[in-house]
């Protein structure tokens, strides 16, 4: 039985200049993320077998790597990033205009206009639901307080705890409140701590997950069009030292939505709606935020959703409404967080089954809501052709880890119809209580 060997992750501050790479023996290679003044501009990944690298080989790949996030910064076409994998969704036919990009005058430096420091951007609030996790909780509420903007408050919610080293841990870290959600639910712990905030901007986050110094100006910098409702950012992994978690980083998880901005509006939303609007490719729960106001026009998380429920897309469901009801969503990527991906394969599995299930009855909510058959075109037709095509290339290319939680990804996907037909009066019943 083979033994994995773990990924280096470097993260390459590019104005402190570019290094040689030594041999890293003890790895299979370096996952290097370059980043000027606290920007994020690209990763690649480097195999064991292409080190040692000299610093000029670095640095062309480095250019290489960054031109995208750096021409869609300065540059007003021919860098711009799709919205999706579809066609329709694909960029003007615009040739990169690498010329126009050579041509301006250390355009690194240039970033630093277009990326300002500065913010003067409406008060957020941090909300962080949590379950027993307190060692997880305790590093994410430490990086909360090495924040350069900070933010106007943090709520912790523990949600249906079985003792109580959630509330030990909060009470040893100062500015923190701590709120008791009893009733089981990652949607209900979230609408809890709506209630309890005072902010403009609400932002989440995750208990496994480390955010950057920067995270909160950054998020106000997304908010800066008042037509925008909710703002992502860009998720990076804060290890790869398993094969579930590079399983996940590289396949499921997908995290790295890149490193452009992408504004999702109602174009988007329409011009794929017979399909299935993938609303799940505008960011990840563990980096988001809302401005107060939308919970009132839209309402609040379906609490059928989530963790401790049906199991996923909690957020992906609501920001389907908001697109739906004309708003738009921001992709910022400079708004980083680092997501501890799990390192079990069991609890992978685990996770994936509740991807799927949550994804399904996503996809049955949001139909009932709003009457869009793309979401049933993507759950009977395009899903299971995508299952049929994943098992293809296993027979033809061998089998691997992505292929041996393939049946229990089905399995969650059978499980996701079966639990939103228990609960699909959830909306009768919302109503009768309001």
């Amino acid at each position: 039985m083979s033994t994995f060997i773990p990924w280096k992750i470097l993260h390459l501050e590019l104005s402190e200049g570019i290094p040689a790479l030594p041999a890293e023996p003890d790895y299979q290679g370096v996952y290097i993320v370059f980043w000027w003044h606290g920007v994020p501009l690209g990763d690649h990944a480097i195999s064991v077998d292409q080190l040692p690298m000299s610093a000029t080989e670095l640095a062309n790949l480095m250019v290489q790597t960054i031109t995208p996030a750096v021409g869609d910064r300065l540059l007003p076409q021919g860098f711009k990033a799709a919205l999706s994998e579809h066609p329709v969704h694909q960029p003007p036919d615009i040739p990169p205009d690498f010329y126009a990009l050579l041509a301006l005058n250390r355009p690194l430096e240039r970033l630093d206009e277009c990326l300002s420091n500065e913010s003067d951007g409406e008060a957020v609030s941090v909300v962080i639901c949590t379950r027993d996790r307190p060692e997880q909780l305790e590093k994410c509420l430490r990086s909360l307080h090495s924040l350069s903007q900070p933010p106007q408050e943090i709520i912790v919610v523990n949600n249906a705890p079985a003792t109580e080293a959630t509330k030990e841990v909060v009470s040893q870290i100062p500015d923190v409140r701590y709120i008791l959600e009893p009733r089981p639910g990652l949607s209900v712990a979230r609408n809890t701590g709506i209630r309890h905030s005072t902010g403009k901007i609400i932002a989440f986050t995750d208990d496994d997950v480390a955010v950057h110094p920067d995270w909160i100006r950054r998020i106000q910098q997304g908010f800066e069009n008042p037509q925008v409702m909710a703002v992502t950012g860009l998720v990076l992994p804060g290890e790869l030292e398993t094969e579930s978690q590079l399983t996940f980083q590289t396949g499921h998880g997908n995290f790295s939505w890149g490193y452009r901005k992408r504004i999702f509006d109602q174009q988007f939303f329409e011009s794929i709606q017979p399909l299935g609007v993938p609303v799940w490719r505008i960011g990840a729960g563990a980096n988001m935020a809302f401005r107060r106001e939308i919970f009132e026009q839209v309402g609040n998380f379906d609490e059928r959703l989530g963790a401790g429920a049906s199991g996923c897309s909690e957020d992906s469901e609501f920001w389907y409404r908001v697109l739906a009801e004309g708003w738009l969503c921001r992709y910022e990527p400079t708004a980083v967080v680092f997501h501890y991906h799990r390192k079990e394969l069991e609890r992978y599995k685990q996770q994936m089954y509740q991807y799927m299930r949550g994804h399904v009855v996503a996809l049955l909510v949001q139909f009932a809501r709003y009457g869009h058959w793309g979401n049933l075109i993507r759950l009977f037709v395009i899903l299971p052709g995508y299952y049929a095509k994943v098992l293809l290339g296993g027979i033809l290319r061998g089998f691997g880890l992505r292929h041996k939680i393939l049946v229990t990804e089905i399995f969650g996907c059978l499980a996701g119809i079966k639990f939103y037909l228990q609960h699909r009066d959830y909306a009768k019943k919302l109503a009768d209580i309001s």
